[in-house]
């Protein structure tokens, strides 16, 4: 175990290094996108894609609808940088390895963590698509990112930062609901009877991702906030099967609120990184 972290942190400093050479340090911000939102991304200023493989030590994911790059640029004068597609636990990565991008973002001085979603609503009362600001988590993925040394005391998603993103919901008139999402471990979409459980516990939203990252941002000391964009409604609220390709095709229906949300909380997000 002690050989699997010490090679894990040799990593997670070349990915940082890396970064660091390709000018990402100076980032205030950093965004995760999930299946089918990436094209936020090609919307920043002065923008510079660069892609997994030519950073050492960057996991590349296999999964439709992540892009495998990111995408260094400004928003309203910010420097951020956008990473197009994550990889998930589910395509066999260790919780470690799904979490190196942050953990280097973090190593890098970058103060926000914007974590963003394609996710299943549990809400029947809510419209499709939706956006939802993630309040809160339950992780149900059997792993952590967290080392023995590590604790993160109470919720990783910090109230006062994600308040921006309310702030930019209601300055474009976007309707953004709050909630907790409910992490499982996938690649499967959750049954009916998890459905009703989920819901029993507190959930409102449910994906295959995030939660990992959320808590690696926070031990990292960066300050996180999550929007989920509810794609379908989960297994058994309506009857009809699911799949990848409308999660993906739902979220490009959203983009465009999506795009309109996080440019309009820039500000907000980083006057509060001090």
């Amino acid at each position: 175990m002690n050989a699997v972290r010490t090679s894990e942190r040799d990593l997670r400093a070349r990915l940082t290094e890396s970064l660091r050479l390709r000018g990402v340090g100076d980032a205030r911000l950093a965004f995760v996108l999930g299946s089918g939102l990436g094209a936020f991304a090609d919307g920043l200023e002065d923008a510079e894609s660069i892609s997994y493989a030519d950073l050492h030590g960057m996991p590349m994911s296999g999964v439709p609808g992540h892009a495998g790059r990111l995408v260094v640029g400004r928003i309203a004068g910010v420097p951020v940088v956008a990473q197009q597609g994550r990889v998930h636990l589910y395509e066999g990565w260790s919780a470690f390895e799904v979490t190196r991008a942050v953990r280097a973002f973090g190593a890098l001085g970058i103060g926000g963590l914007v974590l963003t979603n394609a996710a299943g609503g549990l809400q029947a009362d809510w419209p499709i698509p939706a956006l939802m600001r993630i309040t809160d988590h339950l992780n149900m993925q059997g792993r952590t990112p967290l080392g023995p040394d590590e604790s993160v005391v109470g919720c990783p998603y910090d109230p006062n930062f994600g308040a921006a993103l309310d702030e930019g919901a209601r300055a474009t008139g976007i309707d953004l609901h709050h909630g907790v999402y409910g992490a499982l471990l996938g690649p499967t979409y959750e049954t009916p009877a998890e459905v009703r459980m989920l819901r029993w516990a507190g959930a409102n939203a449910v994906g295959m991702s995030t939660a990992l990252e959320a808590l690696a941002g926070a031990a990292s000391g960066m300050r996180v906030a999550a929007v989920s964009c509810i794609t379908n409604l989960a297994a058994g609220i309506t009857g009809e099967e699911l799949n990848h390709a409308e999660v993906v095709e739902a979220g490009a229906q959203a983009a465009s609120d999506f795009r309109r949300l996080l440019e309009a909380s820039v500000p907000g997000l980083e006057s509060r990184l001090g």
